[in-house]
């Protein structure tokens, strides 16, 4: 009987079992998933506790272009299995779905655990073996697979392998990025891994990260350089700022801040006004009122957003109309560093293309594959992650399949 062994419990993993359970000839191959947590699918959970987005509703060239640079390695992968494809086979899994008005897709209970279930039910049904608290250390000089578990080291050989060790934040839930240096080793070319999706650490005055920390802020637009204007919200945290604008920003914002030490948002604090109209209404006459009444009843501003302007505008401007209004639409905000990578949502870098062939195979380890975030990719929150995991998962576990065929 074939042995094929699947490192990585996460969605990735999970689906390429799922492809070789189902695939002719599964009665003679053996299924095992290996992962170094007590459970698997847990980043999957996080991810899923604000509400399952699993993917987006939009057309599918939109689609593809949100990951970026690497646009044109995922479009294969998502010619098997994107967007409509996850969806009906999550309701094959007995999960209903619905599209959101962001055109964001959820399960319609908004839950990932249902789903995490029913998927490990049906797997185990098909035959698929998890075996939990097996970290995997490597190869030994005969190839074969090297693990850390409680009752001691074991070794085992595998006709195929898929690698699903996910990218390097959130080490608590199984994802460190510890398989980095073996790979390396191996001379597989791996891009170092970077925080992708992540907060930013700000220089706040003492005042401001006391007073306003865990403070939102709403309806602002934000832009790094000449890129177009992103609408949102994000978060005030006592060492900078997060949340889904500045993920949203976050790819172009860490690139500039290696090449050049420093990046710069602007934001648009006051988006539903024109400068126009923002500098007459600031223009009218205060009377008695103070500052803080008269950015309130005539420019909307207060709050948090008051709070950013006096942090980050000389006094003089705040006293200047026709100057002040041009700051409230074009708030400069500074950033000094990512915070850390274990922090961030997901991680760009991990495992080059280059060293991948079509059925995403290392090149330099005939008969092992590679799915899932440790790959050189990075996409946005709004379920992007997920599909470009599962949809590697699939492609390299039909890879798997392709290389077993002529070894049966």
């Amino acid at each position: 009987m074939q042995r094929v062994a699947i490192i990585g419990g996460g969605p990735a993993g999970l689906m390429a079992a799922e492809v070789l359970a189902a695939a002719p000839g599964g009665s003679r191959r053996k299924v095992d998933i290996f992962d170094a947590m007590p459970s698997v699918g847990r980043k999957f959970l996080m991810a899923g506790k604000g509400g399952m987005n699993i993917t987006h509703s939009e057309p599918l060239a939109d689609f593809t272009s949100r990951y970026g640079e690497r646009a044109a390695q995922i479009a294969p992968l998502l010619d098997i299995f994107g967007p409509t494809e996850l969806r009906e086979w999550i309701h094959g899994l007995g999960i209903d779905t619905f599209v959101g008005t962001s055109g964001r897709v959820f399960p319609t209970d908004m839950k990932a655990a249902p789903l995490l279930r029913a998927w490990l039910h049906r797997l185990r049904g098909a035959g698929v073996q998890f075996h939990v608290r097996h970290r995997w250390l490597g190869w030994t000089a005969d190839g074969s697979l090297r693990f850390a578990t409680p009752a001691g080291a074991v070794e085992l050989k595998a006709d195929a392998v898929i690698l699903a060790l996910g990218g390097g934040s959130w080490a608590k839930l199984g994802a460190d990025g510890s398989w980095v240096p073996v790979l390396s080793e191996r001379g597989i070319p791996v891009a170092p891994l970077k925080p992708a999706n992540c907060g930013f650490d700000v220089a706040w005055s003492p005042y401001f990260s006391e007073r306003f920390a865990g403070a939102p802020v709403k309806a602002v637009t934000a832009r790094w350089a000449q890129q177009p204007p992103k609408q949102g919200e994000f978060n005030i945290t006592a060492s900078g700022i997060e949340g889904g604008l500045i993920y949203a920003l976050s790819a172009p914002l860490r690139d500039a801040l290696a090449r050049h030490g420093k990046a710069e948002l602007t934001l648009d604090l006051a988006p539903g006004r024109s400068l126009e109209r923002l500098t007459a209404d600031l223009a009218r006459p205060r009377g008695r009122d103070s500052l803080a009444n008269h950015l309130r009843r005539h420019a909307g501003i207060d709050g948090v957003k008051a709070g950013l302007l006096r942090e980050f505008c000389p006094p003089d401007i705040l006293n200047a109309a026709p100057a002040l209004a041009a700051v409230i639409k074009a708030l400069p905000l500074p950033v000094k560093a990512t915070r850390p990578i274990d922090e961030a949502i997901s991680t760009a870098g991990g495992v080059a293309f280059e060293g991948l062939d079509e059925h995403l195979m290392l090149r330099a380890a005939p008969g092992v594959f590679c799915a899932g975030e440790m790959l050189d990719w990075e996409a946005p929150t709004g379920g992007y992650l997920l599909t470009g995991c599962l949809a590697s998962g699939r492609v390299a576990g039909l890879g798997a399949v392709g290389w077993l065929e002529p070894l049966a």
